[in-house]
């Protein structure tokens, strides 16, 4: 219910296709994925924003998510900091998240990403529309964290993120773009969703089961985006302050978290 909820497609990128063959080979990829998140909650890096072309201002889609797992850690008695760029820093500093600086991989027991580009075959980075991404990357830590054997997650929404290396062929084979635009980053495990923030919701949501505790309790995606918005992020889509996410209304991200919270409220 969980991985059906976070994959609905309504903005029509095409993700739905990668989803629906991902989850045939991969039923359990949420399962996986919160049971790494809780296996690990020591001291937990979270690496979020997506700059958005022309402008290169990171977009509303990822710190969200980000901030809801940097919560569900902290409420699980762990730690957790987040990477990410100075705009995100900004626009998420009135939530007092701890803020990480030249991290290295061995600090952490486990690394997520929520919306951040991975490089793809020819070493750049690309928006959906396949323009290029220039600004200083982010995905190094999680090539030196799979060399050292450090866990980690990804959670991405249209093939371009880290951790869609792990399903490259799927990319190419069903986005536009996707044979320039394709990640070729992988991470142990990789949630795919139709905005990345739902994913991350998502394993929030699966952890909650597994501890039979509601993670996403109180949570206000309304007043997270708007402030965000405010601080400067813009709609990834539209290219504008609006307070939106991924060109769809706020109103729909409030729904998809409030039927999350009652998926759990019904399993737990």
């Amino acid at each position: 219910m969980i991985a059906h909820l976070i994959n609905t497609d309504i903005g029509n990128r095409g993700v739905l296709k990668v989803y629906l063959d991902y989850r045939r080979k991969n039923f359990n990829f949420l399962h996986n994925s919160a049971k790494l998140f809780l296996d690990n909650l020591e001291r937990v890096l979270i690496v979020t924003g997506f700059p958005i072309p022309p402008m290169m201002v990171a977009e509303t889609d990822g710190p969200p998510g980000a901030l809801a797992i940097y919560r569900a850690v902290e409420m699980l008695g762990g730690k957790a900091e987040i990477l990410t760029y100075s705009e995100v820093e900004k626009a998420l500093e009135p939530f007092g998240v701890s803020l990480a600086r030249n991290p290295e991989p061995e600090d952490y027991s486990l690394i997520i990403s929520v919306e951040t580009p991975g490089r793809a075959a020819d070493g750049r980075y690309y928006s959906m529309s396949a323009l290029e991404i220039k600004r200083d990357p982010l995905d190094g830590i999680f090539l030196k964290a799979r060399a050292l054997g450090i866990p980690t997650i990804g959670v991405g929404d249209g093939g371009n993120e880290i951790g869609m290396g792990k399903i490259r062929e799927l990319v190419v084979g069903h986005v536009p773009h996707g044979e320039k635009i394709a990640s070729v980053v992988e991470t142990d495990e990789l949630i795919v969703s139709a905005v990345s923030n739902w994913g991350a919701y998502g394993l929030v949501a699966q952890a909650s089961i597994e501890v039979g505790r509601n993670l996403l309790e109180g949570w206000d995606e309304r007043r997270v985006v708007e402030a965000i918005s405010s601080a400067g992020l813009i709609d990834g889509v539209s290219k504008t302050l609006a307070p939106s996410v991924d060109g769809i209304r706020l109103m729909v991200h409030e729904g998809i978290v409030e039927l999350l919270k009652a998926v759990v409220d019904e399993a737990i």
